[in-house]
């Protein structure tokens, strides 16, 4: 299989499973509801929403939110375009496919922040489930749509000792933040081209330097090639001018 059709089926079976996930416990999970994954108390499905980035973080108000959702879309376009240009380098497949998890889950969340807003009833505590395409409308606008999360792995909680300067009482959870598919992908997608590919980024910044010093060579060359000629038209110059 081309690499391109690889790097297109990663993409398009990340978004399937991601939107899939999403609509499904948003129409049939109420709100701040869940149950046990496997029977497991650490395992859980817990229905949230959130109204900014991964792992249930926010950026401030209703233009936070564009601002957020606008930067997802241009950053998802550049992501685009570096794997078109990774395909076009024939890079490793392992490679191509991490890529694509990152690109993917970037696009699962912009889906959620350009159409659940217009698509679904708003979900809230105590509220009833949520209707995709309700003939009131959408609970929001385009571009201010909430991401929905669900994956929640509540392993173990400790409480810090006082002692401890600042967060000395505080109790701690592990894993407290709530997250989806999609963020799910583009963690995978980052640690396999940290522990596995760096030596692609390694590889473009040698690139850069041996090009820099190509051009610095080149520029050398011509220099000196110029100066013979410099001097001579100058000491031709200076003969006519004194015939003696």
């Amino acid at each position: 299989m081309q690499k391109k059709w690889i790097a297109i089926l990663t993409i398009t079976l990340v978004l399937v499973i991601d939107q899939a996930s999403k609509i499904w416990v948003k129409t049939h999970i109420l709100y701040g509801d869940g149950f046990d994954m496997f029977g497991l108390p650490w395992a859980k499905i817990h229905f949230i929403e959130n109204e900014g980035m991964a792992f249930g973080l926010s950026y401030g108000g209703l233009t936070g939110k564009y601002i957020l959702s606008i930067f997802r879309i241009l950053m998802a376009g550049f992501l685009i375009y570096l794997l078109k240009n990774i395909l076009e380098k024939k890079e490793p497949t392992g490679f191509i496919v991490a890529f694509s998890l990152v690109i993917a889950g970037a696009v699962g969340n912009i889906i959620d922040s350009m159409f659940y807003g217009l698509i679904f009833s708003e979900s809230y505590f105590h509220g009833g489930l949520a209707t995709l395409f309700p003939q009131e409308g959408g609970y929001g606008s385009f571009l201010t749509g909430k991401v929905v999360d669900m994956f929640y792995f509540p392993m173990f909680e400790i409480t810090w000792p006082e002692w401890i300067p600042l967060i000395g009482g505080d109790r701690f959870e592990f894993f407290r933040h709530v997250f989806n598919v999609a963020d799910s992908s583009i963690f995978c997608g980052v640690v396999s081209i940290i522990l596995f590919y760096r030596s692609f980024f390694k590889a473009e910044e040698n690139n850069s330097k041996t090009l820099s010093s190509d051009e610095m060579r080149e520029n050398e060359e011509i220099h000196e090639s110029t100066e013979p000629f410099s001097s001579e038209t100058s000491g031709q110059e200076t003969k006519d001018e004194n015939p003696s």
